[in-house]
């Protein structure tokens, strides 16, 4: 590690200022990306802002078919809710099913969308849920708000304050992970919304995606038998010691099609 200043705010007024003030500002929130990053010295923030100690981003409500939760709201929280078990519970299964407990305990719903890891699970929730995301200065759809590899539409000290989750028909996630970090090398979600029906995928490609022919068969006849024969190409996808790219491209089919069986 090595020096810089260390901010711990009480409102997002006060987190946004600091950010201002500082060269090269950065916010932590759980902590279980950027704490790693500063050790190995990929990072070196001139000011570390915590977002821990803002009260106004942590809690969860049901209200008018739409479960909000605040962006310091720890994964553990999101899975352990009565609330969202009862309302949407794909959500707090997908949250149950982050890392391990000490990365449950630690990390952040808002922590976790900012950085976009490619084989996080709640893009795939947020996307296809239907989600919007809250900022200190606008709302964003999910769709508009991942733009790619570790890349979000967030300006530069624009902070994450909510995600509303639209109360989806039916709605299920599931992965196959890595065993070591628990890390989705393919998460699908798949939801019957008022929208219709949502496919989205993480950890196959470089950002979450959507997968309009599944959703378009789907539409026609919710059954595993009619996505069966859905190619996912695999050209633009992840290739890694994990995983190559066609792997993951029929990895895509074979938990989709797992995933409406088990809500059809």
């Amino acid at each position: 590690m090595y020096a810089f200043d260390y901010n711990h705010p009480k409102t997002t007024a006060e987190a946004e200022a600091a950010f201002k003030a500082g060269d090269d500002a950065s916010f932590i929130a759980g902590g279980q990306t950027l704490i790693p990053t500063l050790k190995q010295r990929l990072r070196q923030p001139s000011h570390v802002i915590d977002l821990s100690g803002i009260a106004d981003l942590k809690g969860i409500t049901v209200a008018n078919s739409m479960v909000t939760i605040g962006a310091g709201t720890c994964h553990a929280d999101v899975a352990a809710s009565a609330d969202v078990r009862k309302a949407i519970p794909a959500l707090a299964h997908l949250a149950a099913h982050i890392g391990d407990p000490q990365v449950r305990n630690r990390g952040t719903l808002g922590g976790s969308i900012a950085n976009n890891d490619p084989a996080a699970d709640y893009p795939a929730a947020l996307v296809g849920l239907g989600a919007t995301v809250h900022t200190s200065s606008r709302q964003i759809t999910a769709e508009d708000f991942f733009t790619g590899m570790f890349e979000t539409a967030l300006n530069p000290g624009e902070l994450v304050v909510r995600v509303a989750f639209p109360v989806p028909k039916r709605a299920a996630y599931q992965k196959f992970p890595n065993p070591a970090s628990r890390y989705a090398v393919v998460g699908v979600m798949v939801a019957e919304t008022a929208q219709g029906i949502r496919v989205a995928v993480t950890g196959a490609g470089p950002s979450v995606f959507r997968v309009p022919a599944m959703e378009a068969a789907l539409a026609q006849n919710f059954s595993a038998s009619a996505i069966s024969g859905v190619q996912i190409p695999a050209d633009d996808l992840n290739s890694d010691l994990h995983a190559t790219s066609e792997y993951r491209a029929h990895l895509v089919g074979v938990i989709a099609q797992r995933v409406v069986a088990s809500i059809a």
